[in-house]
């Protein structure tokens, strides 16, 4: 149906390299990430913030499909999500991802919401490609 494309380039290797990211869309052109922005605090991005970014964004547009399918129309979803990059055996494995979700929908019944919050967190494109564990904590107003 859609295919999204993204380029990495990386000059030197190791700690000493350095890597540019840029996105099919053109949001990110030419993004500095290193040994220092994936693992310090470098000014750039690295991978595990970008699932984040992708995982925030796919869930909570998930959940908001599947609210309207349920007829609610108006409130507000707000997403954060944190991923998790342990070392694993030589190298390193993205082993969670943390969603809290800050909801306003008004007229909802909090058990009604925790279930399609909780489909929409099975449902979601990037938590069936994560093969981590994908948690999620949620406030409800409304």
């Amino acid at each position: 149906m859609a295919t999204r494309s993204a380029s990495a380039r990386y000059e030197g290797f190791g700690r000493e390299g350095k890597g540019h990211l840029s996105l099919q869309s053109g949001v990110l052109s030419d993004q500095p990430y290193d040994f220092g922005t994936r693992f310090g605090d470098t000014p750039g991005t690295n991978p595990e913030e970008l699932i984040a970014a992708a995982h925030a964004a796919c869930f909570t547009m998930a959940l908001s499909f599947a609210l309207a399918k349920e007829g609610y129309s108006d409130g507000t979803l707000e997403t954060d999500a944190k991923v998790t990059l342990d070392k694993d055996g030589d190298g390193f494995a993205v082993t969670r991802s943390d969603l809290t979700l800050k909801a306003d929908v008004p007229g909802i019944e909090p058990a009604k919401f925790e279930e399609i919050a909780q489909g929409a967190k099975a449902g979601c494109p990037i938590s069936k490609l994560l093969k981590a564990e994908i948690t999620l904590k949620h406030t409800l107003n409304g």
